[in-house]
């Protein structure tokens, strides 16, 4: 009698119409399934960007800032490439100036004197830089660590899109993991040219930082 009253507990615990539910059917319940949690997904994602994009500092990067375009302008000079990511840039440009206010019209008098003349690379108008107010190299010195390192306002920005990545991808890989194939590491790595460009800005005291 228990025995009896043990399988039908079993039996209860499925739905008693299973063997009348379709392959089509039961298809159908799993997708509504699925679009339920990707709405919640969906939902708790957007919920992250809003509460992201109020915090101080990024509402800088909005188009209303007429300084933001010309940060990338500028940008695309000092790193001499036609292309670089404006999401990125605006990202930098916001810690840039979270982390020191007065960045922003530095950086907009930076765009003024590059206008204003023919600079041909990024030498040339960081020395002209320079020369016209001595501000202006920890201003340039700020966007290049932006772009190359990935970092602004003393926190990493990017990291695999760094362009001290750029540079060497052919032979370093920016990953927690060995991205080659078996014992990659020990070929002979690509020839590299040795630099010819000369320094456009002065000495700067040297800098150990924590590790």
């Amino acid at each position: 009698m228990h025995e009896r009253h043990h399988m039908a507990a079993d039996r209860s615990c499925f739905p008693t119409n299973i063997h009348l539910a379709s392959p089509n059917a039961m298809r159908m319940r799993r997708a509504l399934r699925m679009s339920r949690r990707d709405m919640l997904l969906g939902a708790m994602g957007a919920a992250v960007v809003a509460l992201g994009a109020s915090r101080p500092g990024f509402a800088a990067t909005e188009e209303a800032d007429p300084v933001v375009p010309l940060f990338l302008a500028v940008s695309r000079r000092l790193t001499d490439r036609d292309v670089l990511d404006p999401q990125i840039s605006h990202a930098l440009y916001a810690g840039i100036i979270h982390a020191n206010p007065e960045r922003r019209e530095q950086i907009h008098k930076l765009h003024d004197l590059m206008a204003s003349g023919s600079f041909a690379s990024a030498r040339a108008l960081a020395s002209a830089a320079e020369h016209s107010d001595p501000v202006f190299k920890d201003v340039i010195h700020e966007i290049m660590t932006g772009w190359y390192r990935g970092v602004a306002d003393q926190k990493v920005v990017v990291y695999r899109s760094a362009l001290m990545f750029d540079i060497t991808k052919d032979a370093v890989y920016p990953k927690t993991y060995a991205a080659g194939g078996p014992f990659y590491w020990t070929q002979t790595p690509p020839e590299v040219a040795v630099p010819t460009g000369e320094p456009a800005l002065s000495p700067s005291r040297f800098v150990v930082e924590p590790t």
